[in-house]
């Protein structure tokens, strides 16, 4: 009888827990030159290691993809004309940043 009183207590529990809330975090930088680095996260900490990286141009024309490396990052060369990248983790988990905000 214990181990189901227990299992129920147990349930109970896990089930109080709010959720904790996953805000995906990305800012991109100008590193002087021709080339870019984003910084990517989330706000619970989790690291963004495999995140789908995207350079599109002002028509939506994908230019350049990748994936944030193993530090969260992702470096690319500044493309020619309008740009903006997006930061795809998925549904409700997507930034998109317009190339003309990335500053040094």
């Amino acid at each position: 009888m214990k181990p189901i009183v227990s299992a129920i207590l147990f349930m109970a529990i896990v089930c109080a827990v709010p959720a904790a809330a996953h805000t995906p975090l990305c800012a991109c930088y100008n590193n002087g030159d021709d080339t870019v680095t984003c910084e990517g996260g989330f706000s619970d900490g989790s690291s963004a290691a495999g995140v789908q990286m995207r350079v599109e141009d002002a028509s939506g024309k994908m230019l350049i993809k990748g994936k944030m490396d193993a530090n969260s990052e992702f470096n690319f060369k500044k493309p020619d004309g309008t740009y903006r990248v997006i930061f795809d983790a998925g549904e409700g988990h997507v930034i998109e940043i317009d190339g003309k905000d990335i500053l040094e």
